[in-house]
């Protein structure tokens, strides 16, 4: 399968249907470009609208240094006679005189009113916007040094093609800022895609089996983290598989053994090899190893039950201190048959919880199973039920060989302390602990595991949920 219809297969398992979304590079640059579009235009609408009033400050200010310089001319009349266009320039500037009586004369004066001149002769200067036949000009007016006053105008065309230049100018720096967001977000697209690019590679990998791979960090610090997080899945996988398939070794080690035997002896049978006389013997022999499958796959059952999601549980009121005493009544001659002195400690009044109780039964069965197994003769087997902080506790403690601290931490692993101690003590199927620990967590209490207990073996403690008093 090509690579597009793997992706297409992977996007079918996890149920997408949708059409395939772009790439997050191209994501990213789409992006960083319509947003630095939209910082250009709003920055370029401002600007767009500042440049005429830019524009008029400028030609209103250049129009009114004109004006100053001209009033200061001895006689203002003279201005009229040698040619005020001439005098003030040939960009349209048109000027009006203003005599001390308020007469006034020049292309300007239409300009004036009667509150404008009166202003002037006051000795203020004149600053404003005015019609002058059919267009719009702008006025400056200054009082002159031996009394009237002097008016220029200026046509506001004038204001409108430095508008246009100055809006024209803003082009180009707006062009290249755009450009420029565009290839910012390529490179930042790049810079984010890249590692994300990678880590989806070696998740594709992984899920094809590989193991051992290894991403190297880089890029932002969440992609670093997604980096060492895959990192660590490789790690977690590398170690669950493996004990995945030790612990199947160990499970067909476990089968193999009295299948051997049952298939060896059933062959003796079929030839007519086993004499008369050792037909109770084989039929024993035979009984103990089916018995012994016989635990070993309902170890195996319990355990796939456990994992579960259905996994069923009847919680209701329990009196705890009825059921170890039930327990007791089991144990108390089994271990006798093996010279264990078993002890029974729990409060004289009621515990109760609510709870499963055949799941709390199963719990403390599989614990004193455990522990009676590596209890040499004459020692203790003791089984507890006490409260701490208002919740019920399971003790199991046994005068064995107890745990080291290595041991406590993978008690309730599958097999783990089987695998460690098949040759040097009594071990069963490697499966009852970790079936109490799946018990224990279904019923929402907690289990740990000790080294040392008070009669020199191990001591298991099961807390569960606490429940009302009786």
């Amino acid at each position: 399968m090509n690579e597009s219809g793997r992706r297409a297969s992977v996007r079918h398992r996890l149920g997408f249907r949708g059409p395939l979304r772009g790439s997050l590079a191209g994501d990213i640059v789409l992006l960083a470009t319509v947003v630095a579009a939209l910082a250009v235009l709003l920055t370029g609408l401002v600007a767009w609208s500042t440049a005429r009033t830019s524009a008029e400050a400028q030609e209103r200010d250049q129009l009114g240094r004109q004006a100053q310089v001209l009033s200061r001319v001895p006689a203002l009349s003279s201005l009229l006679l040698e040619g005020e266009q001439r005098l003030a320039g040939a960009n349209g500037v048109q000027l009006a005189v203003v005599a001390p009586d308020g007469s006034a004369a020049g292309p300007s004066a239409p300009v004036l009113t009667t509150a404008t001149r009166d202003r002037l002769l006051s000795g203020k200067t004149l600053s404003t916007t005015a019609a002058l036949g059919e267009e719009t000009v702008l006025v400056e007016g200054r009082p002159a040094r031996n009394g009237g006053a002097l008016v220029l105008t200026q046509p506001m065309t004038d204001v409108e093609r430095a508008a246009s230049r100055m809006q024209s100018s803003l082009l180009l720096p707006m062009g290249t800022g755009l450009v420029g967001a565009a290839l910012a977000g390529a490179l930042l697209a790049r810079r984010i895609a890249r590692p994300l690019t990678a880590a989806a590679s070696v998740a594709h990998q992984l899920a094809a089996g590989k193991r051992g791979l290894h991403l190297p960090p880089s890029g932002p610090s969440e992609a670093v983290e997604l980096s060492s997080s895959l990192t660590a899945l490789d790690r977690a996988l590398t170690h669950s598989e493996n004990r995945q398939r030790e612990f199947l070794l160990s499970v067909s080690h476990e089968i193999r053994t009295p299948l051997t035997v049952v298939k060896g002896y059933a062959e003796a049978l079929d030839d007519g090899a086993v004499p008369a006389e050792d037909l109770p013997a084989v039929g024993h022999t035979l009984l103990a190893e089916a018995q012994r499958l016989e635990v070993f796959v309902g170890d195996l059952l319990r355990l796939a039950r456990l994992e579960a999601d259905d996994f069923h549980l009847d919680v209701e009121r329990t009196d705890l201190t009825a059921l170890v005493e039930e327990a007791a009544e089991t144990w108390s001659p089994l271990c006798a048959r093996h010279d264990v002195d078993f002890r029974l400690e729990h409060p004289c009044s009621p515990v109760v919880a609510e709870t499963d109780a055949f799941r709390v039964r199963q719990i403390a069965d599989g614990l004193l199973e455990n522990a009676l197994r590596v209890t040499p003769a004459g020692q203790p087997l003791v089984l507890a039920l006490r409260t701490a902080v208002g919740r019920p506790v399971l003790e199991v403690r046994d005068g064995g060989p107890g745990l080291t601290e290595e041991d406590a931490e993978i008690a309730f692993e599958r097999g783990a302390l089987r695998d460690r101690y098949r040759d040097i003590r009594p071990v069963g199927s490697g499966l009852g602990l970790a079936i109490a620990h799946g018990l224990t967590t279904r019923l929402g209490g907690t289990i740990s595991a000790h080294g040392r207990a008070s009669e020199g073996g191990a001591r298991f403690t099961v807390t569960l949920p606490g429940g009302p008093a009786v």
